[in-house]
């Protein structure tokens, strides 16, 4: 039976590292990463955005709110994890000015790939193709972009280890879930796909902007440029809000949430034990005691 936990509704969950994998819980974040035989983590206390404004916690905002958020802490522990590797001094990591240079230049490369490029292919089709039709090659265009960019970064080497790391992060997810106990053996068994990862959200953000766009018109690039940005908070709400949805009901979502499933196989890769090992670590770190206590091996 799935874990009902008593203690909070939280969703456990993370990312992978250099060499490790970051998990969140309600009030902590545990970095953990492998240096030779051992496995050194960083933990830290750490509070959501939402909880200063309980406006950041309504349906369909916070998606955008998760979204930066998961960028912001995405690269930041991204960083902590070459110095934990490297064994250097954590303070001479990136700065707020480098992290807000950082993010930015991160959300423009965004843009230009998955909003300016397919836009102007999809208004290429103007005078062939009716709004709907424009929006479907404007959608393709955008899809092929996300499966070539998948597809390139998978042949690295480097790129192919942080993807086993994410598969150890969904696994041990999955165990938990399970409500199973948290050990590398257990831990074997599970799916290294699960339904809330990051690659299904930017799928289901693709997939309803060929819908949201539609209702947009006709009119000039500019005009499609920028209403596209504009209305990407509100395509990330409601995708954010469909992961969320469709997690907790997963058995009952299955078709729907299949293609998410299939693309996470491109961007996992199934771990070995000294992997597991990683991921189950920063995941106690972060457990609620009692939860913790219960799942102790």
């Amino acid at each position: 039976m799935p874990r009902q936990d008593a203690v909070t509704p939280f969703q456990f969950g993370g990312q992978a590292v250099i060499e490790g994998v970051m998990m969140r819980g309600p009030d902590q974040m545990a970095t953990a990463v492998r240096v030779g035989d051992e496995i050194v983590i960083h933990q830290e206390k750490t509070t959501s955005w939402s909880d200063s404004f309980s406006i950041l916690k309504w349906p369909f905002i916070r998606g955008t709110v998760v979204l930066i958020e998961s960028m912001v802490i995405g690269i930041r522990t991204l960083n902590l994890s070459a110095y934990l590797i490297s064994g250097e001094d954590e303070d001479e990591s990136l700065t707020p000015l480098e992290m807000g240079l950082t993010v930015a230049l991160a959300i423009l490369l965004a843009v230009g790939l998955f909003v300016i490029v397919p836009t102007g292919l999809g208004h290429m089709t103007r005078g062939v193709l009716n709004i709907w039709g424009q929006n479907l090659a404007e959608g393709a265009a955008r899809l092929g972009i996300f499966f070539a960019y998948l597809l390139g970064i998978r042949a690295l080497e480097d790129i192919r280890r942080v993807f086993q790391y994410h598969g150890a992060e969904h696994k041990v997810i999955n165990t938990y879930e399970d409500g199973a106990e948290l050990t590398v053996e257990e831990v074997k068994r599970r799916s290294r796909l699960h339904p809330s990862c990051g690659t299904s959200f930017l799928l289901v953000v693709i997939i309803i902007s060929i819908f949201v766009f539609a209702f947009l018109g006709n009119g000039s690039w500019l005009w499609k440029f920028g209403s596209r940005l504009i209305l990407l908070p509100v395509v990330a709400g409601l995708a954010y809000e469909f992961i969320r949805f469709s997690r907790r009901h997963r058995e009952k979502m299955k078709v729907l949430i299949a293609p998410g499933l299939w693309v996470q196989n491109l961007t996992t890769g199934e771990p070995d034990s000294g992997q597991i090992e990683v991921a189950i670590a920063a995941l106690k770190r972060v457990l609620p005691p009692p939860a913790s206590d219960a799942v102790a091996s």
